[in-house]
């Protein structure tokens, strides 16, 4: 039988490259060659991911990724203070994202397909660096643990809530140095947060409310009908990766995929484990109990919803309920496309809320922002912690609180600076701020739940009616819309309407398998 393009593509396997000699089968015959040595300097991917300290001072990269944050997060490994990380190898699937990379790195070996690169190479790097579309995230990410690679993985952490689970359980079982790239849970401001909570300024946080300016794409729109020709520097094939198949449009191709459920996850997927990460983290929030809210509509015509399946809405307002511990309850909303909280009190009638409440000081850059509620007080921050203020603003000049918690060096550069010092010092030797485990893949749960509520909002039925004036007319129902989700987060399973549950895990396309440990 004829093979066609999709499958040929797809035939270098993760079955085939999973199964290869990885790299703690290096060390072993390394430390066999080398025995009764007093001393010997070995390179770090000789011994990386096993647990043990690496003897070497460098850390070598494969970065799958090389342009938008792949381009950010190659800066940073390459200016990181101690000069102790190398990019070794680049991979991308357009050639357009790449050519500034291969220039800028000349000694790095360039693959197109991460599958060839790993089958290849897997003795000749530490770690893997990946910043592609929502969608191959977790195939990719979990290839190189079961490499016994250290990763480092844009947010969010996948496109499915399983898939997320699967990371995490992942991150266990093989023990590598995991990071998400949500540098906002490294920056300064997360700490000055956590000390003012702890010193009793906002006392019990019973409220809290994320927001972004996001999309900044185009969402709320039907599939384009035309499909021109895919660019000559794109390998179309390898960037669908594991979504369904599909013909190339313009305009998706490097940014618009976001709005995209195919691809991308949204607004909330893009910003929530930004603006959502601090209070996560430091209230120390779990899964959530229930989910509910709305998302906008679009219409056609006169009484007639537009059906866009395959997009994310144009603005969504979501509430997260969660359990603290100590038993109390806890409600995270969640709003975006242009929505946001009541304006507080505190502010006076002419400022400005999202100026005050997430730019960037001076700067006029509101990306995001989270506000907190407590039973004492009140604080803000811009998205990842940054530039937190007190509320009333002259709080901020009367109080000061005494620094508890060192710094991570570097500020948010410093997010990618302390994975790679992590690496180097081995596994369970050195923290980070975005784990998966315990912090980053939970997070990254929640933030899909709430895309798990907003395409359940989606669902319609096809119904007959009867109007007392035009008779039988064709109408549809939404099921799943104005209800609370009840989320079972154990178990991954929405226990109150089944067919969200849909939404959980997607299956792969032909040759790309199943995600599974």
């Amino acid at each position: 039988m004829k093979k066609n393009k999709e499958t040929r593509s797809s035939e270098l396997s993760r079955r085939k490259f999973i199964k290869m000699t990885s790299a703690s089968a290096a060390a072993i015959a390394f430390a066999k060659a080398s025995a009764g040595s007093a001393f010997s300097i070995v390179p770090s991917f000789a011994v990386s991911g096993l647990g043990h300290v690496t003897p070497s001072d460098k850390l070598y990269i494969a970065a799958i990724g090389c342009g938008g944050e792949g381009e950010n997060d190659i800066h940073h490994y390459a200016t990181t203070p101690k000069k102790n990380a190398v990019v070794s190898f680049l991979c991308d699937v357009d050639d357009r994202m790449a050519a500034p990379r291969m220039k800028e790195f000349p000694k790095a070996k360039f693959y197109h397909d991460w599958r060839e690169m790993f089958e290849k190479e897997n003795k000749n790097f530490d770690a893997v660096s990946v910043a592609i579309p929502d969608h191959n995230h977790a195939i990719v990410g979990l290839s190189a643990m079961q490499l016994n690679k250290h990763l480092y993985l844009q947010k969010p952490l996948s496109h499915d809530i399983y898939e997320a689970r699967i990371l995490t359980e992942a991150a266990k079982k093989y023990k590598v140095v995991t990071q998400m790239g949500d540098q906002g849970a490294s920056c300064d401001g997360m700490f000055t947060l956590r000390e003012w909570m702890e010193a009793g300024l906002l006392g019990d946080i019973t409220q809290v409310y994320c927001w972004t300016d996001r999309p900044v794409w185009p969402q709320g729109i039907a599939w384009p009908e035309k499909h021109p020709v895919v660019p000559k520097e794109l390998n179309w094939d390898l960037w669908l990766g594991t979504a369904a198949s599909t013909d190339y449009i313009d305009n998706l191709v490097p940014f618009n995929w976001r709005g995209w459920w195919r691809f991308g996850t949204g607004a909330l997927g893009d910003m929530g484990c930004h603006i959502m990460g601090p209070p996560f983290k430091l209230l120390e929030l779990g899964y959530p109990t229930e989910v509910s809210g709305s998302a906008s509509t679009v219409y056609d015509g006169i009484f007639s919803e537009a059906d866009f399946p395959l997009s994310g809405p144009v603005s969504s307002s979501i509430r997260f309920k969660f359990k603290q511990k100590g038993g109390k309850d806890l409600d995270l909303y969640w709003m975006d496309g242009g929505i946001t909280p009541e304006r507080p009190k505190e502010l006076v009638p002419d400022s400005n809320m999202n100026s005050i409440l997430g730019d960037w000081p001076n700067l006029g850059d509101f990306e995001g922002s989270t506000l907190f509620i407590g039973t004492k007080g009140k604080a803000a921050c811009g998205w990842g912690g940054r530039n937190p203020i007190l509320l009333p603003l002259a709080l901020n000049k009367e109080i000061n609180v005494p620094k508890k918690y060192t710094r991570v060096t570097g500020d948010m550069d410093g997010h990618w600076w302390q994975w790679v010092d992590a690496c180097i010092a081995g596994y369970g030797n050195a923290e980070v701020s975005s784990p998966f485990v315990g912090y980053a893949g939970p997070l990254t749960e929640t933030v899909l739940m709430g895309n798990l509520l907003l395409r359940s909002f989606g669902i319609r039925e096809k119904i007959t009616r009867k109007d007392p004036v035009y008779g039988d007319q064709t109408n549809y129902n939404y099921p799943g819309r104005y209800k609370s989700l009840t989320w079972d987060g154990a178990n991954m399973k929405i226990t109150n309407f089944e067919l969200a549950n849909q939404f959980i895990k997607r299956t792969y396309r032909q040759g790309w398998g199943e995600l599974k440990l």
